[in-house]
């Protein structure tokens, strides 16, 4: 959300597994009871996030697309759109709400092709605005 974290000298990933696998193994500690801790389960936030400077998470949108096109043997188009729309409500609570591809904001990589050509598209789309207002986007294919 317009904050990033750069380390001076990544690893590898090869030297990350090298690092994991042959460390010291840590000093065994006395066991001690793990405290319970309450956790909230009414799915929205724990405090109030109603007021203006929460609209950045009122902002975050997930975009759950799948899409898929083809043209059967009889010459007739086949689609099918099961595109859903995850939003943040006032409070922080979270929906699912059906969506189309339609809606989808154009920094997706989506790109239905004109005509009926076969066409095969899945991923997970989140876009959102960050406290100062910039626009920002993630895709994940799969």
């Amino acid at each position: 959300m317009g904050v990033s974290f750069n380390d001076p000298n990544p690893m590898s990933p090869m030297e990350r597994l090298y690092d994991i696998t042959f460390r010291d193994p840590p000093e065994p500690q006395e066991s001690t009871p793990i405290p319970l801790v309450h956790i909230q389960a009414d799915e929205q936030a724990d405090i109030d996030i109603s007021g203006d400077a929460f609209d950045f998470v009122r902002s975050i949108r997930v975009y759950h697309i799948q899409y898929r096109q083809h043209e059967n043997q009889d010459g007739d188009c086949n689609r099918s759109d099961s595109t859903r729309l995850g939003s943040y409500g006032v409070q922080g609570d979270y929906r699912w709400t059906r969506s189309t591809v339609g809606q989808v904001p154009a920094a997706s990589g989506l790109s239905i092709p004109n005509g009926c050509g076969s066409y095969f598209y899945r991923s997970v789309f989140v876009d959102w605005h960050d406290h100062a207002g910039n626009y920002g986007s993630e895709e994940v294919r799969y």
